[in-house]
Parts: structure tokens; sequence; C-alpha cells
């Protein structure tokens, strides 16, 4: 197709966007750096140990707890889903018989220019857990999907789940029966009776599992000598700190958090055909679905929290249940977001967070930019290593509260923001309008779905 007809699509703006879905992805985006900071504040040593070390007084405990159960791994959840709903919206005029063909073209050349964008994080910015390049990788392979009833979406995208919940049960029993045996072996070893062989590896194993978790193994070793090097030299040291923990932890678990990643977006499009995400469906329907997910995923999220305090190995039902209560907490999160906005109160405390999230891409790479560049540098005030749970959660609320803030003044005077400006513009390869058009709607104006 011709570079002109492409030039004719353009993003959807003002009156003709969902607020429901800016919403979910300021507050998506935003909450998603509650998640990002201990990596980027703390030595990476403390997240393969107990919480308890880097602090545990009242106030980490509870805001360790709020963020292990509510939040970790969600916003990621409502981000995967959101880009399910977006690949719809795009494609909407592609789902007709004539629609045309350079919809799907626009569609992988956004996709193809966000990959860049994450090695651009990556590389550029130091973020070793950018999610970027790892969402334009699952997209790729989303856009035949769009045809697909939601049963089969929705069956399909709780296939990682399942294959989780499959691996995990292994894990689990094994783990029971060496934790079964332990106090039994170390009984005989204490009264130096002899061990039989399966006695004596069951042995070696618990013995590994114990200093793996007073010392966190092989795996802390490395990351202290990374660390080390990495914070005592300048920024190339730094960068090659940053850049090395990406390939020695990232890189190996890419495949999974791809297959996660697109398992979830598929969810997503059965959600957005439900016309559930949107706020399609009643006041009671929200209040029912939030429910049913937030009761048995938290619940298992909380016993899961609660095991990860234990100071020696025993089972964890995580194992078996961490993805499934992902995906039902963040699907909670999207009824709990759709039920609030049905409220005049509702209304009025969300309404900032549709800036966050027409800015959300600049957002957050300026969320890395502040962390790893100045808050937590070595040339920075020096507060890495040296925050706890409640220090760290309140680093990350002040830089969002100015966050949506500068989000909201920002889109005053700008269509979008910045990195969404050259997204964009690469993307329907044709500068986007940078300032903001006297005509759009108000930021204070709800838009229906």
């Amino acid at each position: 197709m011709a570079l002109e007809a492409v030039a004719q699509l353009a993003p959807v703006q003002g009156k003709a966007r969902i607020d429901i879905l800016d919403i979910l992805r300021g507050l998506a985006i935003l909450g998603i750096f509650f998640m990002n900071i201990p990596f980027e504040g703390q030595t990476a040593v403390t997240m393969l140990l107990r919480p308890q070390i880097i602090g545990w007084t009242p106030l980490d405990q509870w805001s360790w707890a709020f963020v292990e159960v509510a939040l970790e791994g969600t916003q990621r959840g409502v981000l995967e889903i959101l880009f399910g709903c977006g690949l719809m919206v795009l494609a909407a005029r592609a789902m007709r018989p004539d629609g045309p063909v350079a919809i799907a073209d626009l569609y992988w050349r956004r996709n193809l220019w966000l990959l860049c964008f994450g090695l651009l994080d990556i590389f550029v910015f130091l973020w070793t857990g950018d999610i970027l390049h790892i969402y334009a990788l699952a997209a790729l392979f989303l856009f035949p999907f769009r045809l697909l009833g939601p049963r089969v979406l929705l069956a399909l995208g709780s296939l990682f789940a399942l294959g989780m919940v499959v691996t995990g049960v292994p894990i689990y029993v094994e783990r029971a029966a060496l934790v079964a045996a332990a106090p039994g072996i170390e009984k005989k070893v204490a009264a130096h009776q002899p061990l039989t062989k399966d006695e004596q590896a069951k042995h070696k194993d618990w013995q590994k599992l114990l200093d793996r978790r007073a010392t966190g193994g092989e795996m802390a070793k490395k990351i202290r000598e990374m660390e080390k090097k990495g914070h005592a030299g300048g920024f190339l040291a730094y960068a090659a700190m940053n850049i090395g923990f990406y390939f020695e932890f990232m890189l190996p678990e890419l495949g999974l958090s791809i297959a996660e990643a697109f398992c979830m977006m598929l969810i997503g499009i059965a959600l957005w055909k439900w016309r559930v995400v949107q706020g399609g469906r009643s006041t009671r329907f929200y209040a029912i679905l939030m429910l049913c997910c937030y009761v048995p995923g938290m619940v298992a999220r909380a016993i899961g929290a609660h095991e990860m305090l234990s100071p020696v190995p025993i089972v964890h039902t995580a194992w078996i249940t961490q993805e499934p209560a992902r995906i039902l907490v963040s699907i909670g999160h999207v009824a709990l977001v759709n039920l609030a906005v049905r409220s005049g109160v509702g209304q009025a405390v969300l309404a900032p967070f549709k800036a966050a999230g027409r800015t959300a891409f600049s957002l957050y790479f300026l969320q890395q930019f502040l962390a790893i560049y100045i808050l937590f540098a070595p040339w920075g005030p020096g507060l890495f290593g040296k925050l706890s749970w409640s220090g760290l959660y309140g680093v990350a609320l002040a830089v969002l509260v100015v966050e949506v803030v500068l989000a909201n003044l920002w889109l005053r005077a700008f269509a979008m923001g910045p990195m969404e400006w050259a997204w964009r513009s690469l993307a329907y390869v044709q500068w986007q309008p940078f300032r903001r058009r006297r005509s759009t709607a108000p930021e204070g104006a709800f838009v229906a779905a």
C-alpha cells in the first residue's frame, strides 16, 4: 500500500479516546514503579533472601505486604490486558472485510519500534527489568488471534497459568517430601547414625537449601561481585553492571516472559470482546467480578507472601498458585476501576490518572532515569542499599505524585508525551502533532465507552 494511504491512519485522540483505558494504563504504569524500585534501590541479593533483612518495622511490614499481595505482578498484568485491548482498538477497521492492510502494517511497525525503545531502555537507560521489549515481542504474534471468539481466547490465554500449575505441582511434592524427611535425617546425623544413600542425597539437598536460604547461594555471590564493581567504579562500570544483570538473569528467562505476556494479552482481547475492560457491563457485574477475582486471588497471594517470611526452607503454595492468582487480581483491578468510575467521587479521584495514561510511555522512561541515573546512582545522593521497604516505597510514592502532576500540566500544552510523540511519528511514518489542539476534550470530561 502506498505511503500516503498509511499516513491517513491517525492515532486515536480527543473525544474518540476511551477514558477508562487511559486511567487503567496510568494506574498500571505508575504502580509498576513500586515493583521496580526495590531492584533499583537495594542490593539484588535481598530479593533472594528474606524480606526482613532490609528493614522490618510495622510500616515496613505493612507496605511490603500490600505491594506483595495487591500489586506485585498485577500492574504488568493490567498492562498486558491493555495491550490486547489496544490491538482491538487499532484493528477495528481491519475487522471488516474491506479493512485496509495498512492497519496490519502499522500494528507490526508500532511493535518493532516498541522493541527498539525497549532496547534503548536496557542499553541506554540501563534498566535491567525493561518490559517494553517483552511486550513488543509478545505482541508481534498477537494480530492473527484478533478474530477468535472470547472463549477460545480465554482458553488459550490460560495455558501459561496451567503450565505453571503443572510444573509447580511436582516441585511442591518433592519439596514437601524433603521437608518431611529432614528432621529425622538431622536427628540421625546428630546421633552419628549411618544414612542410607537416599538419606544422604536428601541431607545434601537440605543443606544446600539451608545455605541458599541463609546466604543466597552462588547466585547471590555472583550478584554481590557485580554490584561491588558496578558501584565502586565510574559510569562505564555502572553501565556494565546493569547490562550484565540483563544478560545474566533476564535474558535466560525471556521466553517465559514473552509467553506470560502473550497469554495475558489474549485474555485482554477476550475481556474486550466481552466489553469488560471498556466499561460495557453493569455495575452489578463489576462488583461480582471484583469479588470473584479478589477473594481467591488475594488469599492465595497472602499465603504465598507469608511463606516467603519463613527463616527455613518450606513448601510454597505459590509455586502452584502464583500465576492463576496474578491473573485473578489483575482482572480484579480492572473491575475495581470500572466500578469506581461509576460514582462521582470515583471519577474525581481517578480523573488525574487519565493524563498519566496518555503519557505512560514517557513516565515509564522518566521513572528509570530518576532511579538509575539520579536517586540510586553511584554519583547520586547515596541512597542505594540504605532504604528499608517503607523508605523505598515512600520514594516511589513521591516520584509518582510528581509524575501525575507533571503529566496533567504537560497535557495542557501538548497533545502527548515526548516519547509517545516519537513512537507515533515513527510508527505512522509522519510527524504527529505535538502541541495541544484547542478543540480536544478537557481532561476532566469522561468519555463513554
